[in-house]
């Protein structure tokens, strides 16, 4: 090993932690860190997070990585840094939090989503074409939120920016939005003007311009050397070259390699996030995009999602299988292998027991922020390897769905690249290949969101001219899993079924969202 580079760091902020690793310029990993914080939630549907919990784990998480690489600081030649998206932190003059980050997850919001479906602007294209209601998820619907409802935070609030540009902030004392937030998650769009005032004005913050930085960057733009104060805290030498960053979701997109049409990537993790690029403008019921420039300049980007995905797995762990985790603790096994196991020979279709993954909403192809998760089918032979193997079984038919509604307006999947923690069962995986009918790709670093994040350093710092050439030196496939054609044709009932339960049941879902919330 060249102790002396260059070498790249890049830095994840995702919902459970933050993690910082190294990289070489073959995407080979030194070394990853990973320091968690903790998520509360004040109210059922709210999330949020302190910022300066996320600070000391990155500083942590940085002297780690750099104490278990063996390399010198004066090694690292470019940084760059994601984040969730969706994540709304508003900051003061001075550059600190004044209240805590409203999380990706947080569906507070619904009421000011609820107004962009009287919206005729220009920007209601992303969301299904303008037939899906707008999800509370989105940026400018939590910032009308905090307008109306903390109006003295607003008020207060200097900038008001995504998780990615926090991090970019807190690095080079620079403030810029990245393109990808913004065309993504914020409903700017560069060919059609920049940003939909209207739309923003009609959901009720029209005023929010003046708090969102000027600037939006194209991905791997540099935008400023580490600070003195950053370099310090992080163990690092002042001047490294900070390049624009993504949402994290997007960084594994990268990542994985899919920056060209005709692939998918599949990001998974406490939620699921299908993403891929195409070369022409597409809308659509039941996705979101067609957004421009979001990943690659002069590509547009799809995207589907389920919000609550390995979250619903921990969900059932951590609540209904007490036995497991005290297994794993004493053995030292995870406790995931350990339900993998116990749940092998259940049938596909789990005995007739269905379940939707809506624990936290749904994001596509519904798009609904009361959606809740529902168990059906429960009959007295179930047991609770049913029960998880059901979980996984929805998690699949999620994705299928979801390539479904791309596939209704042309956008064909001919490969599926996967990254995150689903990719540590290999039958999981199979799973997901099987109940889509698309072959599944694993690449040698699982960690596409680091990865990704380290290739746009690398741009961001000269030593490789694009996002592609990135990929061509840093991306390694290493297995595909094919589906396996009997299997997908049994699969097909269930998923059926499964499409149709959430619209027979949504009215009494709804009824019952609305009451617990008045209380």
């Amino acid at each position: 090993m060249n102790i002396d580079g260059p070498y790249l760091m890049g830095i994840d902020f995702g919902t459970e932690s933050c993690r910082v690793a190294i990289f070489d310029l073959a995407g080979r990993p030194l070394t990853f860190a990973a320091t968690t914080y903790k998520t509360r939630h004040p109210r059922p549907g709210w999330a949020e997070q302190s910022p300066k919990d996320w600070w000391e784990a990155l500083q942590a998480s940085s002297r780690k990585a750099l104490a278990n690489s063996g390399i010198p600081a004066a090694a690292i030649a470019g940084i760059s840094c994601d984040a969730t998206t969706m994540t709304v932190v508003p900051m003061d003059a001075k550059g600190e939090a004044i209240r805590d980050a409203i999380m990706w997850m947080d569906v507070r919001a619904t009421e000011q989503a609820a107004r962009a479906e009287t919206s005729d602007s220009v920007a209601r294209l992303y969301n299904g074409a303008g037939t899906a209601p707008a999800t509370a998820e989105w940026f400018p619907f939590k910032a009308a939120w905090l307008r109306e409802n903390e109006p003295d935070t607003y008020n207060a609030a200097h900038k008001l920016v995504d998780a990615p540009d926090w991090v970019t902030y807190m690095l080079t004392g620079e403030w810029s939005v990245n393109i990808n937030s913004a065309a993504i998650r914020m409903y700017y769009n560069r060919a059609k003007g920049g940003w939909p005032v209207d739309f923003y004005e009609h959901i009720g913050c029209g005023d929010v311009f003046d708090k969102i930085p000027e600037k939006v960057l194209d991905l791997g733009t540099p935008v400023g050397g580490l600070t003195p104060a950053a370099a310090q805290a992080l163990g690092l030498v002042p001047g490294i070259p900070v390049a624009q960053g993504p949402a994290d979701a997007w960084a594994g997109q990268i990542g994985l390699g899919v920056v060209t049409p005709g692939r998918m990537a599949l990001i998974t993790g406490s939620s699921h996030v299908v993403t891929g690029q195409t070369d022409t403008e597409i809308h659509g019921k039941g996705f979101f995009g067609a957004y421009t420039d979001g990943v690659i300049k002069g590509q547009y980007t799809v995207e589907g999602g389920q919000v609550s995905t390995g979250s619903v797995l921990k969900w059932f762990k951590d609540n209904f299988a007490p036995d497991v985790v005290a297994a794993a603790e004493t053995s030292g096994l995870n406790a995931y292998d350990i339900l993998n196991r116990k749940s092998k020979d259940i049938p596909i279709g789990s005995d007739g027991l269905i379940v939707n993954e809506y624990f936290q909403g749904n994001r596509t192809p519904y798009t609904d922020s009361k959606a809740r998760g529902i168990f059906w089918g429960l009959s007295l032979h179930h047991t609770p390897a049913h029960m998880y193997h059901a979980i996984q079984e929805s998690v699949c038919y999620g994705t299928a769905h979801n390539l479904r509604a791309m596939e209704s307006q042309g956008f064909k999947v001919s490969e599926i690249v996967a990254c995150g923690g689903a990719t540590n069962s290999r039958d999981w995986m199979q799973m997901h290949a099987d109940v889509t009918g698309v072959p599944v790709t694993l690449t040698e670093v699982g960690d596409a969101v680091v990865l990704g994040t380290c290739m746009v350093a690398a741009v961001g710092a000269g030593i490789y001219k694009d996002l592609k050439e990135a990929s061509d030196h840093m991306v390694h496939e290493v297995d595909r899993l094919e589906p396996d054609q009997a299997n997908h044709d049994e699969y097909q009932f269930y998923l059926d079924q499964y499409c149709e339960s959430y619209p027979a049941l949504a009215e009494l879902t709804h009824r019952v969202v609305d009451h617990e919330a008045a209380k």
